[in-house]
């Protein structure tokens, strides 16, 4: 088993640094690992080169039921695991950008004061990322805007959040545009991966022909940062608001019916053992989640000026 979860990293990995790193071991000891692995079989599995690794037609083939292998024998754990209450050992949960630093924070504080057992290890990654690694058995559950789609996920709806419009101080008392008028405004977007980009894009009915002066930023922060300085204007989510527009010289305003929004929700592995726990989880996720909604649906904060 250990020979096979080092194999699995440098083959998820592409690079010995890399997967050593993940293992929490030295990069001579991966190595070692991987080239006793291939002894035992009698072949390569890897092709070493200066920069980078390419796995053989073998290791490919072997890779993908290393893995296979690998989820059976988590979802072992998990299930003696399962057997514990309160639930105690290792739980990885991925979280999306546009949710981690609103959300994670408070649902992680009660899930320590609930489950002192668990060990908690969150992973914040686009949603193709997160899904990928739940199917490969890397997450165990990931908080993340409904759907995702895959067939080997168990999807569960937690709440629904609006979007707002985010734009200068100045324009505080203008009317607020609508999703036609947004078409010709200087949109200021995530980059391409997150997902809440789509969903402004779909709104603005631009999913199929992007405005020339489009520009992107690698955060909602920085996507606000930019509209106070004058250069556009963003839709952000409400759970966003209390955070992204305290520091920054923006006014804020809601959207005319009907408004954006999306569904935030948990994803898993049908088969882990763990689903039961995971509900449960879901529960003290949509708490914190309603009330953050609730907060952000309360009155637009007031235009102000920094300094």
């Amino acid at each position: 088993m250990r020979h096979l979860r080092y194999f699995e990293a440098l083959a998820q990995h592409g690079h010995f640094g890399r997967a050593a790193e993940a293992c929490a071991i030295s990069q001579p000891a991966l190595s070692l690992q991987v080239k006793e692995l291939e002894e035992i079989l009698g072949a390569p599995l890897v092709e070493r080169g200066m920069r980078q690794i390419r796995l053989t037609r073998l290791g490919a083939e072997f890779a993908t039921r290393a893995r296979s292998i690998l989820r059976a024998v988590d979802e072992l754990d998990d299930l003696a695991r399962a057997s514990h209450s309160p639930l105690v050992g290792r739980l990885r949960i991925g979280v999306i950008p546009t949710v981690a630093p609103y959300l994670l924070p408070a649902v992680m504080q009660r899930l320590a004061a609930r489950f002192p057992g668990l060990d908690l290890r969150p992973r914040e990654a686009v949603t193709q990322r997160l899904v990928d690694d739940l199917v490969e058995g890397r997450l165990d559950t990931a908080i993340v805007a409904l759907p995702v789609s895959e067939p080997s996920l168990s999807e569960h709806a937690l709440f629904e959040e609006e979007f707002v419009l985010v734009r200068p101080l100045d324009d505080a008392e203008l009317p607020v545009p609508s999703s036609e008028t947004l078409r010709e405004m200087r949109l200021l977007l995530l980059e391409e991966g997150h997902c809440f980009r789509e969903q402004a894009l779909s709104f603005c009915n631009l999913s199929s022909r992007l405005p020339r002066d489009l520009m992107e930023g690698s955060s909602l922060t920085t996507l606000v940062q930019m509209v106070g300085a004058g250069i556009g204007v963003t839709l952000i989510p409400q759970m966003a608001v209390a955070i992204e527009t305290r520091s920054a010289a923006v006014s804020v305003a809601r959207l005319a019916t009907p408004r954006p929004s999306r569904t935030i929700g948990m994803v898993w592995r049908r088969t882990n053992p763990l689903a039961g726990f995971f509900e449960q989880m879901a529960g003290i996720v949509r708490e914190v989640g309603l009330n953050g909604a609730a907060a952000g649906a309360g009155p637009v904060p007031p235009p102000h000026r920094l300094g």
